[in-house]
């Protein structure tokens, strides 16, 4: 994704400026990918807000991640999110034979990216109405979401 479109990126600010204005321009899909999501404001009320209008519009989110415990610690908003619109969100989580992977992105209707280098740094670089810079990382949540397995669920049984 390096070229002329990247909008680079260092900073834990720069990183949620970026993920904002991608959550802003999604109409249809979200493809979230971090082992934890730890750095990303999902208990925002801005974020929780963002995510709202794009369920309420007819998206749908795919998110996927090594380790759910953050999530279900941290952000009691985004798992409110999950239960009430449960039929638009499916949370997967990776088999151990994929957490040696170690990037963190966000794409936004196969146009738009928000993409983190390595997870335990903020560098990395934003794209936007460019297709082509999402493709490798389309690429790579495809293989991801095969192997991982259903986890989040939206009640203790799994209903």
């Amino acid at each position: 994704m390096t070229d002329a479109t990247a909008l680079p990126f260092n900073s834990h600010a720069e990183f949620e400026a970026q993920l904002r204005d991608c959550l802003g321009r999604a109409r249809s899909t979200l493809q979230l990918f971090d082992p934890d999501f730890s750095v990303f404001p999902l208990g925002s009320t801005e974020t929780d807000a963002a995510l709202r209008h794009f369920l309420a519009g007819g998206g749908a989110i795919q998110i996927a991640m090594h380790r759910s415990a953050y999530i279900e610690r941290h952000y009691p908003r985004f798992l409110r999110l999950l239960r009430e619109f449960n039929h638009k969100i499916e949370a997967r989580a990776t088999p151990r034979s994929l957490h040696h992977l170690t990037d963190s992105f966000c794409i936004a209707d196969g146009t738009h990216i928000v993409r983190r280098f390595h997870s335990d740094h903020m560098r990395g670089e934003a794209a936007f109405d460019t297709p082509q810079a999402t493709e490798l990382s389309q690429e790579r949540f495809s293989g991801i979401w095969m192997e991982a397995v259903s986890t989040l669920h939206p009640t203790t049984t799994g209903l």
